[in-house]
């Protein structure tokens, strides 16, 4: 299966999760910023009423230019700005919506490292902009966008309660009944957007916690620790002898679990339990749930052996969250770590996410190492393979080798083949129940892919 890219191709600037790159290179710079924000702006004036906007984001030392390029963008345009400061991207879906702002901004370049920065967008609903929406706000960024008179220029302010909020609606996904007393919980925060409000949370709920990557410095965002880098975790998991470890990465949209040995736990395991524990509950909706072509073969039997679906969605969480929303369904997410949980947030909120496998850790009173193994994933293996320029899948040998590929796994196993969104490199997955044609089908597909490129 080979993903299209009609999608990211018709968007130069946005990719599959707004506009990301490296700081003060290429289109990630202070200018681009001031003109999403004066494109942004105008596209979101709607009515006759002051418009506002609230802006986030995470610990990057570059987080400080972007913010300002940002807010002078839009109150260029007058639109009052709201400044909410370091905070995950869901409270700012949150906080968008509760606050009733015509849009929110997340600076953020989520798991990546220091110095990539990123720009996400969020309608007045809390939900992340629809393609077509970015198409249009991309498209005004090459236009002379007309500035409003000097009395009409938007006022920009920051809030002190943004956290406090935050903390007090993510509770409120765990039932009034369950408390985390007893429970001694490893918490990694990587530097990042969290390393406030998610220990705060975990710890107000009653667990004891021990935290990880809660001292950004503006450089050290997911250097070592998060989702991404999870050793550091999993060797405190068992020095501190915890129950459970809880890994977000810089933004905290995404979450990766380790069990009380030290085993680390995908998404898809996650996504596995809480549909268990939503269909025994009667709180289900859609008849199963959402992933993408990423989540293992293993989570789709698992749940078709349940009577439930699993619909696959393109790579990203935007593209999970548009299946939900067309097939009624409550509840998505990616092997990665995005967990979109319908009931509780509009876009991926890894704090929601480890509170509700607490939550479940408390009531089967079960240990982690048997709680979260739902299923036997099939054997799966990703390699990414970096090109510098031109279309290495268009390349006759490589389409050629795929087809090979294709063909020797029909009805035993899956293959995905993508260009990344984010990054240039091509992403080559296959799975299946032999371990050994799986490693040969995608070495045999990135050697053609790098002798293209």
């Amino acid at each position: 299966m080979r993903e299209g890219k009609a999608a990211i191709m018709a968007r130069k600037l946005f990719g599959t999760d707004g506009i990301r790159g490296r700081t003060n290179a290429g289109v990630m710079t202070a200018a681009t910023a001031m003109k999403v924000g004066q494109a942004a702006g105008r596209h979101f004036v709607r009515g006759g009423h002051r418009h506002r906007v609230v802006i986030g984001k995470d610990t990057r030392l570059s987080g400080y230019m972007m913010e300002s390029a940002l807010v002078a963008g839009f109150t260029s345009v007058g639109i009052d700005v709201i400044m909410t400061g370091p905070l995950p991207t869901p409270a700012i879906a949150l906080l968008t919506r509760e606050m009733r702002a015509d849009l929110g901004v997340m600076i953020s370049a989520s798991h990546n490292l220091f110095a990539d920065n990123g720009i996400k967008l969020f309608g007045p609903d809390g939900f992340k902009l629809s393609d077509e929406a970015e198409a249009e706000i991309e498209r005004l960024m090459a236009t002379d966008i007309p500035l409003v008179p000097a009395e009409l220029i938007g006022r920009a302010r920051r809030i002190e309660d943004a956290r406090g909020r935050y903390i007090h609606a993510v509770k409120q996904s765990v039932a009034t009944d369950v408390r985390f007393d007893g429970l001694k919980v490893v918490v990694d925060c990587a530097h990042g957007a969290a390393y406030q409000v998610a220990p705060s949370a975990i710890w107000e709920l009653g667990a004891e916690v021990v935290a990880l990557g809660v001292s950004p410095n503006g450089t050290n965002i997911n250097d070592g620790v998060g989702s991404t880098a999870i050793a550091a975790l999993q060797a405190k998991v068992v020095e501190e002898q915890a129950d459970i470890g809880i890994a977000l990465d810089g933004d905290a949209d995404r979450l990766i679990v380790v069990d009380e040995k030290g085993r680390a736990v995908d998404g898809d395991q996650i996504m596995a339990l809480i549909a268990g524990r939503m269909q025994e509950r009667g709180s289900l909706q859609g008849g199963g749930i959402v992933a993408t072509v990423m989540s293992n073969l293993g989570l789709e039997r698992y749940l078709n052996g349940r009577g439930l679906d699993l619909v696959r969605a393109k790579v990203g969480d935007r593209y999970v969250l548009e299946a939900m929303k067309a097939g009624g369904y409550n509840v998505g997410g990616e092997q990665s770590g995005h967990m979109i949980l319908l009931d509780y947030a509009t876009t991926g909120d890894g704090t929601v996410a480890a509170l509700r496998v607490l939550a479940s850790l408390v009531r089967s009173g079960k240990p982690a190492s048997e709680l979260l193994h739902v299923f036997d994933p099939v054997p799966q293996l990703l390699k990414n393979v970096r090109y510098e320029g031109g279309q290495p899948l268009e390349n006759d040998r490589v389409k050629a080798v795929i087809a090979e590929a294709e063909a020797s796994l029909a009805g035993k196993g899956r293959l995905v083949i993508r260009p990344s969104g984010t990054e240039p490199v091509i992403r080559v997955m296959a799975e299946g129940d032999d371990q050994k044609q799986v490693e040969h089908v995608v070495d045999a597909i990135c050697e053609a892919v790098h002798a293209a490129a």
